[in-house]
């Protein structure tokens, strides 16, 4: 071999070492790269499942959230109807008692009417004996005045049987208002229980309230409350969630086109330097 050909056959295996080691390194970052892209992958995998998972717990905690706060406004309806039968029913019974009163100093009224009616016709009737008698003994004493006195003292008579029928039927309503008392104060008493059932606050006839904390801790308003309360932190706490799994994935999804992207001009440069060995 001529000096010549031995130096062109060290510089054409010196360049064709220095395209190996190109093409080699070359691979080595297409398959730094592919290992890239794979853990972008797995990492936008595995948020995709995770912020599935906490979309459906978003969805359920919503439905949660609203649903315990309709029981809520129900319940708000309710009591409000409660409280407006039970201050209703207070004004009733008082109206009632009021009544029951008044229709006493009636009673009371007419029986002292009928004393003074009976005492009346009691006066009259003796007055039309001593006149009787006197006509007896003084026949100048007129008829007419006999007859006037016996028809005042029907009249009189008269008087006191209507009163009585009166004063009966004042007894008969006066025993009407009190089983209307009765059934005022009963449901008063009732929407009383009720009001206290679903508040937990104490109250009374007079009105006065009392809370009682107690109580309250064990009653539907405080139940329904703590429920609504609850499912408005696990929507905040799954909203919150949602929303980092969400940013974490978009994040993750953003490195792994741009890992795809680089992968994507390292197999090109790859297989445009394989190409060029080939071809030399």
């Amino acid at each position: 071999m001529s000096i010549l050909n031995s130096i062109q056959s060290r510089k054409k295996y010196g360049i064709t070492e220095k395209k190996k080691a190109e093409l080699d390194a070359l691979t080595n970052e297409v398959l730094d790269a592919q290992h890239t892209v794979e853990q972008f992958q797995s990492m936008v995998d595995s948020l995709t499942e995770k912020s599935e998972r906490f979309q459906e717990y978003l969805t359920e905690a919503t439905a949660t959230r609203d649903q315990a706060k309709n029981n809520k406004d129900l319940l708000d309806d309710v009591v409000q109807n409660v409280l407006s039968l039970k201050n209703n029913s207070s004004i009733a019974f008082d109206e009632t008692v009021l009544a029951n009163e008044k229709m006493e100093e009636v009673s009371i009224g007419m029986k002292n009417l009928i004393n003074e009616l009976i005492y009346s016709a009691e006066v009259i009737n003796k007055l039309s004996n001593i006149i009787i008698k006197k006509k007896a003994k003084n026949p100048l004493i007129s008829d007419e005045l006999i007859d006037m006195v016996n028809t005042i003292g029907k009249d009189a008579n008269n008087a006191v049987s209507l009163t009585l029928v009166a004063l009966q039927a004042t007894y008969a309503a006066e025993a009407t208002s009190i089983e209307s008392e009765g059934a005022a104060a009963m449901e008063f008493r009732q929407a009383v229980q009720l009001y206290e059932i679903l508040t937990g606050r104490e109250d009374s006839i007079e009105g006065n309230g009392t809370p009682d904390e107690n109580r309250y801790e064990g009653c539907l308003e405080y139940l329904i409350d703590e429920a609504y309360t609850k499912a408005k932190q696990d929507y905040e706490k799954y909203y919150i969630a949602n929303q980092e799994a969400t940013d974490q994935l978009n994040t993750a999804t953003i490195l792994l086109n741009k890992a795809q992207v680089n992968l994507s001009s390292l197999q090109s440069g790859l297989a445009a330097a394989n190409a060029a060995a080939l071809a030399s």
